[in-house]
C-alpha cells in the first residue's frame, strides 16, 4: 500500500471527492483517504505522478509520504496534520506533527481581540446601552462602518475559510468550509447592503428607516460564526491529534543512535547506518537499536515496548533481539540482522498506520451520505430563504434562516465518526501486542460468532514436558530422575530433551553412561556404574521384564487417556517408574477458553493428534469441541465447513495455518515479533496468549459500540439542527435560531465526536468483569470426519511429511516402524526436510503408514505433491 499526505481537506466531503478522483485513475485497485489523518492509502500499480494529479484536479493537493514535499492546495482549514507517518523518525515525526492548531490558536486569539469591541457596539450598546466612546455616539453610520471594518478584519483573519469552501464550489465539490463561507458571506454581504440603506436614510433624514436598517446588520454574525468554527476546529484539531499518540509513541522509541564495533572499537554512529551484519554493543538500561542476535553475553530485555508483557525475557546467545526494546541488566553484543524499515518495530508502525489509512465497513454508510450532504444543505438553506420570503417574513429574516441551516449542518461529524475510534482503537490494541492490519480486521474481529484454535503452539505450549512421575520401584523419585536423566541425557528426541530440562531444573546429578545405545522403534539402553539401565515404551519394556502388572497397565492407560506418553525405566532388569511427558496447555488457556465462551463465542479445537489425546487436551482446556486427526491441508475445509454456521475468526501460528487463515472471515496468527508480516493473518497477537484473542474481541466490540453512538450523535445532531436553523418549529413551539448559537454547535458537534472516541482510551482489553454473556446463536456444531484412506500403489515411489524427528536415530526409528508394514519395501527418511521416501512392492492403506508414524511417537502430516 502506497500512502499519501492529502492537503486542503476540511470535511467528509472532501474526503469523499478525493476517494472518487483517485479511484477513477488507471491502475488504482482501492482507495482510503482518512480525515482524521489527512492521508490517503491506495493500492494497484498507478503511478504516483498520475495520483497526485488526480488530487489537484479534484481541488486538493498531495505528496507521496516521507517525499518532504507538498503539492497543490495548501492545507485545508481543518486539518491537524497528524498523518499516520513513514516509518522514518524524521519524515515520521513531521507527518505526526500537528502544525494546524497553533495556527488556529493564533488565528482565534485575533479573532477574539477583534470579535470583543464589535460585540460591545453591536449586542452591549445595542441591547443594554452600554456606552459609546464620543465618535460614534449617535452616529449610526459611524457604527455601522466600525463594525464592518471589525468584521472584515475578521473575515480577513479566517481568510482560509473562504479560500478552501469557493474553491470547492468552483469544482463543483462544496465541503464544510463553503457552509461557512457561504453563511459569512451572506450575513456580511446583507449587512453591507443595510449600511448603504442606511446612508440613503440619513441623507433623507428619515430616522425610522436609520433604526429599521441599524436593526439589519448582521456583522457580529459573520465574525462570532468564523471565530466559533475556529473553536471548534481547534478543539477538533488537539483531539485528533491524541487519536494519533500510540503510533507516536511507537515512533518515539526508534533509538537515534547506535553503538557499534569497529576495528575492536566502540563507535557511536547514527541509526541510519548501520547495516547487516554490524556488530553493536548494547549496555544495561540501552535501547538496542536494530533487530540482531545475540553473540556475546547474556541478559533479560524489557519486551513490553512491542509485546506489552513487562517481565523481562531471558537472552542468551543465539536468541533475537529487537530494536526498541530495553536491556535490563548484563552486556551483549549482537549481530544486526535486520535495519531501517525491515526491524519488528517498523513492521508494527507499518501495519498500525496502514490499518489508519484503510476504512471499516461500517463507514460506507457515513460515506454515502456525506457524499451528497453539503450540496443538500446549500438546496435546503435556498428553500428556507425563499419560504421565509414567501410567507412574508423580511429579506433579513430569511437571511437568518438560511444562514443558521448552512452554520448549524456538520458533515465533519460524520466524516469523523468512523475514523476516530478506529484510529484509538487500533492505538489501545498496539499498546497491548495486537495489531490489526486493516480497519476491516478490527471490525470483524467483534462479530466473532466462532473460533477455531490449533492446539500445538496455541492452546499448548508446542515444547514437551514432564507432566507425571512414579517411582514404582524406586527408593524416590530422585532415584528414578538419576537413571532417567543419564539414559536420556545422550539422545536429542523432544522427548528426551524434556526429561533432561526437569531434571536439571530439579538441581538432579548427571551420571556418566557407558555403552550407551539406541534401540530404533524402542527406546534406548546403556550402562550406569556397571548395572544395565533402560528406557522406552511400555511395548518394549514390558517384553524386556516379562510383562507389567496389572497396576502398572492400569496407570499406563491413565496416563494415556490424558493425553500424556508414558515413558518406563528399568535398572538391572527391573521396573523403577514411569514419567509421563505431554505437550502441556498453556497457563492461561483455560482462562482464556473460559473468558472467550463467556463473550459467546463457540470454540472449537483442531488438531493431528489422535482422538484420546485431543479429547485430552480439549477436556484441560475447555473447548466446546474439537477435531481431531485432521491433516495440516484439511484444516481449511473444517473452517469452512464452520462457516456456514456463523461467523468465524482462525486462529493459528500463521505458517501451517495459511490455508485456513485466509479461508476464515478472520485470521488471527500467534506468534513472537519476527513473525509480524505474516501475510496470511489479519491480526497478529505480539505474545503467544489466547487470552489476546478476548483482548482483541473486546476492542473490536468497544470500538463498534463508540462508533455506533458517533454515529448515531451525528446524524442525529443534522437531523434535529437542520429542521431548527429552519424555522420548522416556530409555529408549533416559537422556537429560533440565532445563526450565533448555530455556529457555536457546528463547532462543538465535531469536538464531541472526538472526544467520545478518546474514551476508547479507558478500555481495559484483559479485564473480563465488564464482561456481558452473550447468548450465541451457535450452540453446537458436529464437525463431519472424513477419514480418507488412500491405497499407495505397488512399485510405486511417494514422499509422506512426518514431524517430529530431530536427528539420526529418529530417521532409523521412523524408517524401521515403516518398513515393517506389508508392501513397502524401503524407507528413507530425512529429519531436516520432515520427510520419508517409501518405495512399495505392494498395495498399502495409508491408514498403516499413520499407524506406525504414530505408534513410532512421530506426527503424520500426510502424503507430500
Amino acid at each position: 500500500m502506497e500512502q499519501y499526505k492529502v492537503t486542503g481537506m476540511s470535511c467528509a466531503a472532501c474526503q469523499t471527492r478525493v476517494e472518487k478522483a483517485v479511484s477513477a485513475v488507471d491502475g488504482v485497485e482501492s482507495c482510503a483517504v482518512s480525515l482524521l489523518t489527512n492521508s490517503m492509502g491506495v493500492e494497484g500499480n498507478a503511478r504516483p505522478e498520475d495520483i497526485i494529479a488526480a488530487v489537484e484536479a479534484a481541488g486538493y493537493g498531495a505528496s507521496v509520504k516521507g517525499s518532504g514535499s507538498e503539492n497543490g492546495a495548501g492545507s485545508g482549514s481543518s486539518g491537524s496534520g497528524a498523518g499516520a507517518g513513514t516509518i522514518s523518525s524524521a519524515s515520521a515525526d513531521d507527518s505526526l506533527k500537528d502544525t494546524e492548531t497553533p495556527k488556529m490558536k493564533k488565528r482565534l486569539i485575533w479573532s477574539i481581540v477583534l470579535l470583543v469591541p464589535l460585540m460591545y457596539v453591536s449586542m452591549g450598546h445595542m441591547l443594554w446601552n452600554w456606552p459609546l466612546p464620543g465618535f460614534l455616539d449617535g452616529n449610526h453610520v459611524a457604527m455601522g462602518i466600525y463594525q464592518m471594518l471589525l468584521a472584515g478584519m475578521v473575515m480577513v483573519i479566517n481568510q482560509k475559510f473562504f479560500i478552501s469552501g469557493f474553491r470547492g464550489l468552483i469544482h463543483r465539490a462544496p465541503n464544510m468550509d463553503t457552509l461557512v463561507a457561504l453563511g459569512a458571506t451572506a450575513s456580511f454581504g446583507y449587512s453591507v447592503v443595510a449600511l448603504f440603506g442606511m446612508s440613503r436614510a440619513v441623507m433623507d433624514g428619515n430616522q425610522d428607516q436609520v433604526m429599521y436598517f441599524m436593526n439589519q446588520f448582521y456583522f457580529e454574525a459573520a465574525a462570532m460564526i468564523l471565530t466559533l468554527i475556529t473553536v471548534g476546529k481547534m478543539l477538533e484539531a488537539r483531539s485528533k491529534g491524541k487519536t494519533t499518540s500510540a503510533l507516536k509513541g511507537l515512533m518515539d522509541l526508534s533509538p537515534k543512535t547506535a553503538v557499534v564495533l569497529k576495528d575492536g572499537a566502540e563507535v557511536t554512529v547514527p541509526i541510519e547506518t548501520v547495516k547487516v551484519g554490524d556488530k553493536f554493543v548494547v549496555r544495561p538500561g540501552d535501547s538496542i537499536p536494530v533487530d540482531g542476535v545475540v553473540s556475546e553475553g547474556e541478559s533479560a530485555v524489557n519486551e513490553s515496548a512491542l509485546t506489552g508483557e513487562s517481565v523481562p525475557v531471558e537472552k542468551n546467545v543465539g536468541d533475537t533481539v529487537s530494536a526498541a526494546t530495553i536491556n535490563t541488566s548484563g552486556y551483549m553484543v549482537c549481530e544486526a540482522t535486520r535495519v531501517g524499515e525491515d526491524t519488528t518495530l517498523s513492521a508494527i508502525i507499518r501495519m498500525v498506520s496502514d490499518a489508519a489509512a484503510t476504512k471499516a465497513p461500517i463507514a460506507k454508510i457515513a460515506d454515502k451520505v456525506s457524499g451528497v450532504f453539503v450540496p443538500a444543505v446549500i438546496g435546503i438553506a435556498l428553500v428556507t430563504f425563499i419560504a421565509w420570503l414567501i410567507a412574508g417574513q423580511s429579506v433579513g429574516y430569511a437571511i437568518a434562516r438560511a444562514v443558521s441551516v448552512l452554520v448549524i449542518s456538520c458533515p465533519c461529524a460524520l466524516g469523523l465518526a468512523t475514523p476516530v475510534a478506529i484510529m484509538v482503537g487500533n492505538g489501545v490494541a498496539a499498546k497491548t501486542g495486537i495489531l490489526f492490519k486493516t480497519a476491516a480486521s478490527l471490525e470483524q474481529a467483534g462479530r466473532t460468532q466462532i473460533l477455531a484454535l490449533d492446539k500445538t503452539g496455541t492452546i499448548t505450549t508446542g515444547e514437551m514436558k514432564v507432566t507425571d512421575i512414579h517411582p514404582l520401584n524406586a527408593s524416590s523419585e530422585k532415584e528414578l530422575l538419576t537413571v532417567a536423566y543419564a539414559l536420556e541425557s545422550k539422545s536429542e528426541h523432544p522427548i528426551s530433551k524434556a526429561v533432561t530440562d526437569y531434571a536439571s531444573e530439579n538441581h538432579i546429578e548427571l551420571a556418566e553412561t557407558t555403552e550407551f545405545e539406541v534401540l530404533s522403534g524402542n527406546g534406548l539402553k546403556a550402562k550406569l556404574n556397571g548395572s544395565e539401565i533402560t528406557g522406552g515404551s511400555a511395548k518394549y519394556i514390558g517384553s524386556l521384564i516379562g510383562g507389567l502388572s496389572k497396576e502398572t497397565d492400569e496407570l499406563i492407560k491413565h496416563l494415556a487417556m490424558e493425553g500424556k506418553t508414558p515413558v518406563l525405566f528399568t535398572k538391572s532388569g527391573a521396573l523403577l517408574g514411569v514419567i509421563g511427558v505431554s505437550d502441556v496447555i498453556k497457563e492461561d488457556s483455560t482462562e482464556a477458553i473460559a473468558e472467550l465462551k463467556k463473550l459467546g463465542i463457540h470454540t472449537v479445537m483442531l488438531t493431528g493428534d489422535n482422538e484420546v489425546t485431543a479429547a485430552a487436551i480439549a477436556a484441560q482446556a475447555g473447548v466446546d469441541e474439537v477435531v481431531a486427526s485432521v491433516k495440516p491441508d484439511g484444516k481449511e475445509a473444517v473452517v469452512k465447513q464452520l462457516m456456514e454456521h456463523g461467523v468465524v475468526t482462525m486462529v493459528g501460528d500463521g505458517i501451517n495455518d495459511a490455508p485456513a487463515l485466509t479461508s476464515a472471515n478472520l485470521g488471527i496468527a500467534i506468534g513472537a515479533g519476527t513473525d509480524v508480516a505474516i501475510d496470511a493473518a489479519d491480526v497478529v497477537l505480539m505474545k503467544s496468549s489466547i487470552r489476546d484473542v478476548a483482548a482483541a474481541i473486546r476492542i473490536s466490540r468497544g470500538t463498534l459500540r463508540n462508533i455506533h453512538e458517533n454515529l448515531f450523535w451525528a446524524f442525529f445532531y443534522n437531523v434535529l439542527g437542520i429542521p431548527l436553523a429552519a424555522g420548522c418549529y416556530v409555529a408549533a413551539f416559537g422556537w429560533e435560531l440565532n445563526p450565533i448559537f448555530g455556529a457555536a454547535a457546528m463547532g462543538l458537534s465535531s469536538f464531541c465526536v472526538v472526544s467520545n472516541a478518546l474514551r476508547l482510551n479507558w478500555l481495559k482489553p484483559y479485564d473480563s468483569k465488564g464482561d456481558k454473556i452473550v447468548k450465541n446463536p451457535v450452540t453446537g456444531i458436529l464437525i463431519e470426519q472424513k477419514t480418507e484412506i488412500e491405497t499407495i500403489k505397488e512399485n510405486n515411489e511417494m514422499k509422506i511429511k512426518v514431524n517430529g524427528m530431530m536427528c539420526g536415530h529418529c530417521e532409523m526409528h521412523v524408517k524401521k516402524a515403516l518398513e515393517a508394514i506389508e508392501g513397502i519395501e524401503s524407507a528413507t527418511a530425512s529429519h531436516e526436510e520432515n520427510q520419508v521416501t517409501i518405495a512399495t512392492s505392494a498395495d498399502v492403506d495409508e491408514a498403516a503408514i499413520k499407524a506406525a508414524v504414530e505408534e513410532a511417537g512421530y506426527e503424520y502430516a500426510g502424503i507430500m505433491e
